[in-house]
């Protein structure tokens, strides 16, 4: 009986050995590398292994050669800088995507240049199918217009050359679109039209629409345009959105990002990314959250969180609304009046209430809640809905709700945040890409004190985080550091009150760790050292220390997801 017993226990000893040698194999090592980490008690090293996607290791490269076996994938990083993998903070995944399929009107300088890219369109398609595009940006165009209303064109030259194609044509910020004259026709836009609660719909002196639909009163024309897409088969549409999917992910690594926090998807998308992670199909971690009216949510989220679905590629673990639209389309909700439109405060676009709801059902959920509020009246508003919310459930700690995108908070809401626990999830890009027209919108006093106030929050304590709201601004985060450390313009070097610029490791921080930590998951990313992914990009320079014109010459040489190389410069 006692032989029986020894041997049993020797076998699972061996078992037990045997399975800690394979856990402890080295998948690979990193060497020869300038690693900034982020962890302030090893802030610097040479080399890192990997084993099961994590780190084991962390030194010099003669340490780390020691660890490397056979079977060990070496990759020598030639002294080039390797940081923790970039997370876009916020941004929309799969409006990424398909604004690399669409017109996309980004780079475009003048109207005439977008009528150009509509007529060429209109050539490879048949009459009666929608085209639609975004990026466009009447503050950014370099050819005064001949006609405008509120600076924006009428529509009669796009509708010229577009007479049996309606067109719509979405604001870079998402928050209005233009449209041409067959798509108000299928909308049934008329001179009576009334604009809706938190819309407005742009009209000359006549009371004819000129084709700019803002906030709520874009509705009209993308229920008339989702009726036609409703047509398509299933397979079509199905089809059309993993295309977007695959697009995004590509940009995304070649840019450097190794997360990605999506700003609003639908419970159908929710669904598809959870099947995906599951079948192995993601090369890059996304964290999303879900968004629809509080009504459609709160029969439809009983199985979240949803957390970690394919060993840390999926997770969905917040709600998204919001309460006010764009600075550049005027939608941002204000608590005095523009300073280009006396008279105006800008949009509420989803009532107090609605938003009330919501936050409600988070806290009932133990979800995050995520809410978009750019101008100071909407800050102060959302703020004071999450303070209600804290003080009714003082048994809930550490929530980390957070505040999309901040833009514009009045000097005294801005030490609110840190006590509140509030995230201040925000867009470096934003600031400069913005600068020209924040003045004109908000008066010199609000545009220097209240305006993108990155350094007055970091010193009130509030955790800052980065990002670009792709498809708003281009994915790349070596744009928006550059902007965070800088204020500055990339095209013509206007500075946008620098005062307010983050340090490099402030903002290097805002991409990585402080990201990790507003997605709750700092314990996995966000910074390099032991048991966390092994997710790393790998730069041409240390843009810690290069000087500020050289930041932007900066080139993605690796996107290192979980030790693997899912992109690699040529």
């Amino acid at each position: 009986m006692r032989t029986s017993t020894f041997l049993f226990a020797l076998l699972i000893f061996i078992s037990c050995q045997s399975n800690n040698a394979k856990s402890d194999k080295v998948d690979a090592i990193f060497i020869n590398g300038n690693f900034i980490t982020l962890n302030e008690e090893q802030p610097t090293a040479e080399a890192l292994a990997v084993s099961n996607q994590r780190i084991i290791q962390l030194g010099s490269t003669a340490d780390i050669e020691k660890l490397k076996d056979a079977t060990t994938e070496v990759y020598d990083l030639k002294g080039n800088t390797a940081i923790p993998g970039f997370i876009e903070g916020h941004g929309h995944f799969s409006g990424l995507g398909y604004s690399l399929i669409r017109l996309n009107l980004m780079k475009t300088k003048n109207w005439d240049e977008i009528v150009q890219m509509v007529a060429e369109k209109v050539k490879d398609v048949e009459p009666g199918e929608w085209i639609e595009g975004r990026g466009w940006h009447q503050e950014k165009w370099n050819v005064p217009l001949e006609r405008n209303v509120e600076g924006y064109p009428y529509h009669d030259k796009l509708s010229e050359v577009s007479p049996d194609n309606p067109i719509i044509l979405r604001h870079a910020s998402g928050h209005s679109a233009f449209a041409n004259a067959k798509a108000m026709e299928l909308a049934g836009i008329t001179k009576e039209t009334p604009a809706p609660k938190g819309g407005h719909i742009v009209r000359d002196n006549n009371g004819d629409a000129i084709g700019v639909f803002e906030e709520r009163a874009m509705d009209a024309l993308y229920d008339t345009y989702n009726e036609y897409l409703s047509k398509l088969s299933e397979e079509e549409k199905l089809a059309e959105w993993y295309k977007a999917v695959e697009l995004a992910q590509k940009e995304c690594l070649a840019k450097g990002i190794t997360s990605f926090q999506d700003a609003g998807s639908s419970l159908e998308e929710i669904e598809r990314y959870t099947q995906h992670a599951k079948e192995g199909e993601f090369d890059l971690r996304l964290w999303a959250m879900v968004r629809h009216p509080y009504e459609v949510l709160k029969g439809n989220i009983d199985h979240y969180p949803i957390l970690n679905v394919g060993d840390g590629y999926f997770t969905c673990r917040a709600i998204k609304t919001q309460v006010d639209g764009a600075l550049g389309a005027r939608g941002a909700w204000l608590l005095a009046p523009y300073n280009d439109k006396p008279g105006f405060y800008g949009q509420n676009t989803t009532s107090i209430e609605e938003v009330n709801n919501v936050a409600s059902l988070a806290m009932e959920k133990g979800l995050q809640l995520c809410v978009h509020a750019i101008g100071d009246r909407a800050n102060r508003e959302v703020l004071n809905i999450f303070e209600k919310a804290f003080k009714a459930h003082p048994d809930k700690k550490d929530l980390r709700w957070r505040m999309e995108h901040a833009q514009h908070v009045n000097v005294e809401d801005i030490p609110r945040f840190a006590p509140l626990g509030v995230i201040a999830s925000m867009q470096g890009i934003h600031c400069t890409s913005d600068a020209p027209f924040v003045e004109k919108r908000l008066g010199e006093q609000r545009a220097k004190l209240e305006a993108y106030p990155w350094r007055s929050f970091i010193d009130a304590g509030a955790v800052v985080t980065n990002g670009t709201d792709a498809p708003v601004e281009d994915v790349d985060p070596i744009e928006s550091y550059y902007a965070s450390v800088t204020r500055k313009r990339a095209d013509n070097g206007m500075l946008f009150y620098p005062e307010q610029s983050m340090t490099r490791l402030e903002a290097l921080s805002s991409y990585t760790a402080n990201c990790a930590y507003a997605a709750f998951e700092e314990k996995d990313k966000g910074v390099l050292e032991i048991g966390k992914f092994a997710d790393i990009t790998v730069l041409s320079k240390d843009i810690t220390q290069v000087p500020d014109e050289e930041v932007l010459d900066t080139k993605i040489l690796y996107t290192i997801v979980g030790g693997d190389i899912k992109y690699k410069s040529e």
